[in-house]
């Protein structure tokens, strides 16, 4: 998968997952927020939509191709698990920061295998699927932005994935503004307070 690796002088890793339309630059300058000495691996999605990357296809606003998100999340694992070993980053340190798009795809790896990730920053994710047993999530922590008013990914669209995460064993923070489906400075700030307790 296109990325960029960037090392850093710590043992955790950020991994960098934009949003519809996005690339691997969009989120560099959130990771220097949230932690500036960690390693960075930013990761292009592998879809095109209209000449937009994504990480996986979606059949309509709001409705995943749920075949390939599946088959998309297990691509973006295997990718993860290469590129750990590829640069000497410790497999259990890798954090995701996805923003839409990416946090949905960054929620559907913790939806099927509780080893993907260490932690998450979702910013205005949706549930990725229904009817699926979620792994043992305890241990994991999951900070989620989301906008009261966001109407993309719905106020009851994020109690519904929070509920999930909570349920699976997983320590959840949920952060509301009122900007939509914006990505704003406040969340990131409270992300990275977040991410400075974990």
């Amino acid at each position: 998968m296109n990325h960029i690796m960037n090392k850093g002088t710590t043992d955790n890793t950020l991994l960098l997952l934009h949003g519809t339309g996005g690339n691997v630059y969009d989120l560099l300058p959130l990771a220097a927020l949230i932690d500036p000495a960690a390693n960075v691996l930013s990761v292009r999605g592998n879809v095109s939509e209209n000449g937009m990357p994504r990480f996986f296809r979606r059949l309509a606003e709001g409705v995943f191709d749920e075949e390939d998100l599946v088959e998309r999340t297990h691509e973006l694992k295997a990718f993860i698990d290469e590129a750990a070993e590829a640069n000497d980053l410790k497999r259990d340190k890798v954090i995701a920061v996805g923003y839409s798009n990416g946090a949905n795809i960054a929620a559907s790896l913790l939806y099927h295998d509780q080893e993907a990730l260490s932690h998450a920053i979702l910013f205005h994710p949706m549930v990725p699927l229904r009817n699926i047993e979620l792994p043992d999530l305890s241990g994991i922590h999951v900070f989620i932005g989301a906008g009261t008013n966001d109407p993309i990914c719905t106020p009851e669209q994020t109690e519904e994935l929070a509920e999930a995460l909570r349920t699976a064993g997983a320590a959840v923070e949920l952060f509301w503004h009122h900007h939509g489906h914006s990505l704003t400075q406040e969340e990131v700030r409270r992300a990275a307070a977040w991410y400075q307790q974990l």
